[in-house]
């Protein structure tokens, strides 16, 4: 089947939830920038959205380490990223759209919930998980890449997803130990390469490595794409 065709003739909503900007204290911005990409070749109409609240914290990304005088704001930040035009999650409700994306960047367990300090023992975003249950309530699909999962692996229980391989294989998967995170929440972890997708048919969940993997930007694409395209897929089924 034509996925762009049938895209333009019906139409295609799905908004994308981002974690301010910036890989290490927000949202990855080459993989937001990839899921537009993919999203805007196969004609969709993406919203924006992000939770109104104080980032976790601020990194100097020039340097790698907290700036500890700075507050920032993830709606705010996340604003960069959509080029002004954000909507607060609170905002976000399934019955107006078509299925939900979820890009990665460390924002996704510093914002979105706390994983980066609590791990197992994570909790996430009231809005956050009320958007999930909601599009996963209604049987629309919902995507992640990159630490993204973990969100996923903690409010649908028995979930199937994956942040890449289960070993750290010299350091091409340097945060492989989310892997058993996973497990330990409750979910199923699948190993795939970067530039696969899992697809949870039952869920209606999709996700892909993306920067879990030390690799280079095109295959991070790629993994996307896959992400995105079943996605589409899962949204023309019942």
């Amino acid at each position: 089947m034509n996925w762009s065709h049938w895209i333009h003739s019906k139409f295609f909503f799905p908004p994308q939830v981002l974690s301010g900007c910036g890989v290490f204290d927000g949202t990855e911005v080459h993989e937001a920038s990839a899921c537009l990409v993919h999203l805007s070749r196969n004609g969709a109409s993406v919203s924006m959205f992000a939770p109104d609240v104080t980032q976790m914290h601020v990194i100097d990304h020039s340097k790698g380490a907290p700036a500890e005088a700075e507050t920032r704001n993830v709606l705010v930040e996340a604003g960069r990223i959509a080029r002004g035009n954000i909507k607060s999650l609170a905002d976000l409700k399934s019955g107006d759209f078509d299925a939900v994306i979820f890009p990665g960047g460390f924002g996704a367990a510093k914002n979105l919930s706390d994983f980066a300090t609590a791990g197992k023992d994570m909790k996430v975003n009231e809005d956050v998980e009320r958007v999930i249950q909601d599009f996963h309530g209604s049987r629309k699909p919902i995507g992640l890449c990159c630490i993204a999962p973990v969100l996923a692996a903690k409010i649908l229980p028995g979930v199937e997803v994956t942040v890449g391989h289960e070993s750290e294989e010299g350091g091409r998967w340097p945060y492989c130990g989310t892997a058993e995170a996973i497990e330990q929440l409750g979910a199923t972890h699948v190993s795939k390469d970067v530039t696969e997708s899992h697809v949870d048919s039952k869920n209606k969940v999709v996700t892909s490595p993306a920067y879990m993997c030390e690799t280079k930007v095109h295959h991070v694409f790629d993994g996307i794409g896959s992400m995105i395209k079943n996605v589409i897929q899962l949204t023309t089924s019942k």
